[in-house]
């Protein structure tokens, strides 16, 4: 039997336990919700049903947390088993259904030291928490209705964005406006099969033929709605990940220090050594805000050693995948024999050493010159990049952009769709419209997390970091 997203994640995050009337009780679960490390301040996470009864026995203030006024922070003590002082925290409390989870939620601020962070977790464990899994307490705002699937996405979303449109993008995703447009195709799907559904249980009465023609354009509408929005899966991707810009050429021509150059520091070695780079690094740049996704990598030439053969397999596997790639050249040489420029738009032919003598069968060619000694030429070589990825339809100039889930969900739901039409086409039985406008509505309603297999939400939430 398939459950909904919502009752599958509820049977994952509730306990084992069940209580006198068979109940399964959930949880109330903990976590540090800020990053390892030291820092100004910490927080630590409580959520679930014995959040605020946890926080009465850890918590020394001028009120009881049971008492505090919701959403209002007050200073005081956490404290050990035994009564001892752990750290002075600034607290507050949240309760249901007004928080971030839906649930009782507590939030402590305390010193962000790694041990005395780790003491108040241990505290609040040992008192009847759980340790929370990763995404957690989002997956709980999505169960109690905080949020659909697409905002919960969006929270990770907003976490890892590298550029302004990025942040935007996250940011009207969370805002729920993506979810919106699914609704939106979700509502007329509905309708829609309303109407065949009643079709079939009144078969005396048929489908008139205007009303036909009226439900065909509501489905053509709801495919142009689909299909727009499957067009934003690359735009997606580029937000998400960034555009994936492979530098590649023969070994001493540059690769490394251009790498280094466009990153603003020294992160890959460079030496006269022919072979130094022996394998495929990666970095992320923000240039203009467009995010690029930097591969450096080892040069292209015939070698004995096993390990370089494998550095250069990996260079070429690069540049399959590549959407952008930047071929450098030593200028100062000559062109290498049977080199031929190439012509495609993913290519940019760059002539590194600009600082230097050209040799001279360069000099008709309309390369982008630089010098990653000077830095010369480099403003060119990024308009040029900006260029390339426009004209390749890369960069994503709306906010409003699918994840590769999305396409999944939105494909199938446009194939269910087509096939729909179809069957209006060759006016078939409507039980045959049922099915795939069934199919259909299944596939949109994945997307927002209303109908779905058990597995989405470990892929959803699994993304996250633990206290999130």
């Amino acid at each position: 039997m398939h459950h909904s997203l919502e009752e599958s994640a509820l049977l994952k995050s509730t306990s084992s336990a069940a209580d006198d009337s068979g109940m399964i009780t959930t949880e109330t679960i903990a976590a540090i919700s800020t990053p390892a490390g030291e820092g100004a301040i910490a927080l630590v996470r409580i959520s679930g049903p014995n959040a605020i009864p946890i926080a009465d026995k850890i918590f020394r203030g001028k009120q009881a947390a049971s008492k505090s006024i919701s959403h209002l922070q007050q200073f005081g003590e956490i404290i050990s088993d035994s009564g001892n002082l752990i750290d002075q925290v600034m607290m507050s409390i949240h309760r249901a259904p007004e928080s971030y989870t839906g649930e009782d939620l507590v939030e402590i601020s305390c010193h962000g030291g790694t041990l005395v962070t780790a003491k108040v977790l241990e505290v609040c464990l040992r008192t009847g928490a759980r340790g929370a899994r990763p995404g957690e307490f989002t997956e709980r705002a999505f169960l109690n209705r905080k949020m659909d699937l697409t905002q919960a996405e969006a929270v990770i979303d907003l976490i890892r964005a590298r550029t302004d449109l990025a942040l935007r993008s996250a940011t009207e995703q969370l805002e729920g406006k993506l979810g919106e447009k699914i609704r939106n195709i979700r509502t007329v799907l509905v309708d829609l099969l309303a109407h065949i559904e009643a079709s079939i249980d009144f078969s005396e009465e048929g489908i008139a033929p205007d009303e036909g023609d009226t439900l065909r354009a509501r489905l053509d509408c709801a495919c142009e709605q689909i299909a727009t929005l499957l067009a934003t899966a690359d735009h997606g991707r580029i937000l998400r990940e960034g555009v994936r810009v492979v530098i590649f050429g023969a070994t001493n021509a540059g690769k490394s220090s251009l790498f280094n150059r466009l990153l603003g520091y020294e992160r890959v070695i460079v030496s006269d050594t022919h072979g130094t780079t022996r394998d495929t690094i990666e970095e992320t740049i923000n240039v203009r805000g467009v995010p690029l996704r930097l591969l450096d990598t080892a040069g292209l030439r015939t070698s004995r050693s096993d390990i370089e053969r494998e550095g250069i397999a990996r260079t070429e596997r690069s540049l399959q995948n590549a959407d952008l790639r930047l071929h450098i050249v030593d200028q100062n040489t000559a062109p290498p024999a049977h080199f031929e420029q190439n012509a495609n738009g993913n290519e940019i032919l760059v002539l590194n050493k600009s600082d230097l003598a050209e040799y001279p069968d360069w000099k008709n060619n309309n390369a982008i010159r630089i010098s990653c000694i000077t830095g010369e030429g480099l403003t060119d070589l990024e308009d040029e990049i900006l260029s390339r990825i426009s004209k390749q339809n890369l960069r994503a100039e709306n906010a409003l952009a699918i994840n590769l889930r999305h396409r999944d969900c939105l494909r199938r739901a446009l194939d269910a769709c087509d096939r729909a039409r179809k069957t209006f086409d060759e006016a078939l039985s409507p039980e045959y419209l049922s099915v795939d406008l069934n199919d259909a509505l299944g596939a949109v309603g994945e997307v927002i997390g209303t109908v779905g297999i058990e597995d989405i939400l470990d892929s959803v939430f699994g993304q996250f970091c633990i206290g999130k």
